[in-house]
C-alpha cells in the first residue's frame, strides 16, 4: 500500500501533518507528536470537532472517493488488439473503421430497454450537491440516451412533500427530478426511482409509478462507498424535528429539550440525519418485487454495494429468481459525497475483486441454465479504458457501466463555465477557444442542430455531460475497433490480459505471458 499518510491526514477531510515527510506508516501520526502543536491532523481535529471529522469536508459541497491504493485494480490489466479479422462487421478496411462500432446496449429481461450510450448514472439522492446539479445531469443523460437513477431519501427530504396516512401523495422535488429527464428524453435511456427502507415505508416508488409516469424502479441494498444508510447534515432545529417526525434517525435528538437549548446557545450548528439499514431475505425481496410489478413497474433493478461475497451471491441469485431487468454491482473505492472517510477507504470488496467473484457466480447460474440479469458494474470507473475492461472482465453479462462521481463532475463544470460566460469571467484555459458558448463547448453546435429551438432552454451542464459521454463513446469505439469488436456483445474475457500473476489469479483472466498459447503453437508449427 502507498497511502499511509492518508490514515491521519487527507485533503478529503482538510487535515494535514506537522511533519508530512516523517510519519508513522501504520498509524499515520507524525513520527514526533509535539506538545504545542495546534493539531491539524485527523486526531487533532477530532479532539476539537469530534464526529464532524468523520466526513469529507466541506460536507455537502464535494464528492469524494477512496484514496487507498488497492493491490489489484484495472491498471493491472491490458486490452488486447489484433491485426486479424473483425466481429460484427465485414472484414474490410474501408468498412471496419472505428466510427462504425455500435455501442447500443439493451437492458430488461426481454432486452427491450435501449441505451444508445451504455452508461447508467447510479443514483443521485437527497444530498445538496446532487440536488444543486440534478437538472444538468438528468438532461445530459436524457439527450445522450443513457440511464439515471434518482437516489434515496428525495421525497422525505422534500420540505414541501405531502404525506397522508404514512404515504407520499405529492412531492414537488421528486416530480421535478423526473420531469428534468422526461422533457429531454430522445427515446432511449431511462429514469429510475430508487428506494431504501424509509422510501419503501413511505410508498415513494408506488407514488412515482402511479403519479409521475415512472416505469423503472430500483431496490437499494447499498453502495460501494459505505455499508450504512445515507446521511446528510441539517442546519436548523425545525428541519431536524421535521425529519425526525418522518421516521429518520436524527443525531443529536432534536426532541430532547436539553439538546434544543444547546443548539440555540450555539454549542453546535448542525444535526445529522441517518437512514436505516435494510434487512435482506429472499422471501421479503421476492415479495417486494411482486408488489412493485403489481403497482405497474415495467422494469425493476437491484443496486448492491461492496458487501461480503455471500451477499453478492444473494444479489445474483435473488435477481435471477425475480428475473430483474438490471443488477448494478458497486465495488469499493468509488465516489460519493456523504460517506465516512475511513469507511470509504477501509471496507468492502474493491471493484476488480467483486467483479471477479461476480463473473464466477454468473457463470455458475448460466451453466445451470438459470436466468442471469443484465449487469452494470460500478466502482470508480471514469474513462473509456475502464469501460472496455468493465465489459470484458465480466463478459457476456455486463451490459452497462455505472458511474456517478464523474458525470456529476462533467455537469458541475459545464454549469460553472456557463455561469462564467454570463459574467465574462471565463478562465483563460477555455477563453482561448472563443468568447461564447458555441465556441467554447465543442458539442454546442451539434446539440443546437439536434434540439433546434429548444437548445436555449437546455441546462448548460447538460452540454458538459453530453460532451463527456461523447468523448467516452469515441474512446471506447477506438479500443473496440483495435480489438476488432464492432458491437458490445462481441467483447469477451479474451480481450484482456493480466499483467501480473496475482491479477490473473484473482480474476481468472490469462496472464499476459500465457495468452494465446495454443494458437501460437499452431501458428509456429
Amino acid at each position: 500500500m502507498t497511502y499511509s499518510k492518508g490514515i491521519n491526514a487527507s485533503t478529503a477531510t482538510l487535515t494535514k501533518l506537522r511533519t508530512p515527510d516523517s510519519y508513522c506508516p501504520f498509524s499515520g501520526m507524525c513520527t514526533t507528536c509535539l506538545d504545542g502543536c495546534p493539531g491539524f491532523c485527523e486526531i487533532g481535529k477530532s479532539a476539537v470537532r469530534g464526529k464532524e471529522t468523520l466526513y469529507p469536508q466541506p460536507f455537502g459541497k464535494t464528492t469524494s472517493a477512496s484514496q487507498k491504493d488497492y493491490p489489484v485494480d484495472y491498471s493491472h490489466f491490458n486490452i488486447m488488439g489484433t491485426a486479424v479479422g473483425a466481429k460484427g462487421i465485414e472484414a474490410d478496411p474501408d468498412k471496419a473503421i472505428f466510427p462504425a462500432v455500435n455501442l447500443e446496449s439493451f437492458l430488461g429481461s426481454n432486452k427491450d430497454l435501449k441505451l444508445t450510450t451504455p452508461i447508467v448514472v447510479a443514483a443521485m439522492g437527497s444530498t445538496n450537491i446532487a440536488s444543486d446539479n440534478w437538472d444538468h445531469l438528468a438532461a445530459g443523460c436524457a439527450i445522450s440516451g443513457a440511464g439515471i437513477a434518482i437516489g434515496e431519501n428525495v421525497c422525505a427530504m422534500d420540505p414541501n412533500v405531502e404525506i397522508k396516512n404514512g404515504r407520499v401523495v405529492h412531492s414537488p422535488n421528486l416530480a421535478r427530478r423526473v420531469k428534468d429527464f422526461q422533457e429531454w428524453s430522445q427515446g432511449a435511456g431511462f429514469i429510475a426511482v430508487q428506494a431504501n427502507v424509509e422510501d419503501t415505508n413511505l410508498g415513494v416508488q408506488e407514488y412515482a409509478i402511479e403519479k409521475l409516469g415512472v416505469d423503472f424502479v430500483e431496490i437499494k441494498w447499498g453502495q460501494g462507498a459505505k455499508d450504512i444508510g445515507g446521511e446528510v447534515k441539517l442546519n436548523t432545529l425545525e428541519r431536524a424535528l421535521q425529519l425526525k417526525g418522518r421516521g429518520y434517525i436524527v443525531l443529536p435528538n432534536p426532541e430532547d429539550p436539553k439538546i434544543q437549548e444547546a443548539y440555540k446557545a450555539g454549542a453546535f450548528k448542525e444535526f445529522e440525519r441517518h437512514s436505516r439499514i435494510g434487512m435482506v431475505s429472499e422471501e421479503g425481496f421476492l415479495k417486494r418485487v411482486e408488489e412493485l410489478r403489481a403497482a405497474g413497474a415495467k422494469y425493476i433493478s437491484l443496486k448492491t454495494g461492496a458487501y461480503r461475497p455471500a451477499d453478492l451471491a444473494r444479489a445474483v441469485k435473488f435477481a435471477s429468481l425475480a428475473k430483474l431487468d438490471l443488477l448494478t454491482v458497486d465495488g469499493a473505492g468509488g465516489g460519493t459525497g456523504m460517506s465516512p472517510w475511513r469507511m470509504m477507504n477501509e471496507w468492502g470488496l474493491p471493484t476488480v475483486y467483486i467483479q471477479s467473484l461476480l463473473t464466477k457466480y454468473c457463470d455458475k447460474l448460466a451453466a445451470k441454465g438459470e436466468y442471469v440479469p443484465p449487469i452494470a458494474i460500478a466502482g470508480g470507473l471514469t474513462l473509456e479504458d475502464h469501460m472496455f475492461k468493465g465489459f470484458a472482465m465480466s463478459a457476456p453479462y455486463v451490459k452497462a457501466i455505472a458511474m456517478a462521481r464523474s458525470p456529476l463532475t462533467a455537469a458541475m463544470v459545464g454549469k460553472n463555465i456557463g455561469e462564467m460566460l454570463k459574467t465574462g469571467k471565463v478562465p483563460n484555459e477555455y477563453k482561448k477557444y472563443g468568447e461564447n458558448l458555441e465556441q467554447i463547448f465543442i458539442n454546442a453546435a451539434v446539440l443546437k442542430e439536434k434540439l433546434g429551438d429548444r437548445f436555449d432552454a437546455l441546462p448548460v451542464g447538460a452540454i458538459g455531460v453530453y460532451s463527456y459521454f461523447e468523448r467516452l463513446s469515441q474512446g471506447l469505439r477506438q479500443f473496440m475497433c483495435g480489438a476488432r469488436k464492432f458491437g458490445l456483445d462481441y467483447i469477451t474475457r479474451e480481450d484482456l490480459v493480466a499483467l501480473t500473476p496475482e491479477a490473473a489469479q484473482i480474476s481468472g483472466i490469462k496472464y499476459i505471458m500465457n495468452a494465446d498459447a495454443d494458437e501460437v503453437e499452431k501458428i509456429l508449427s
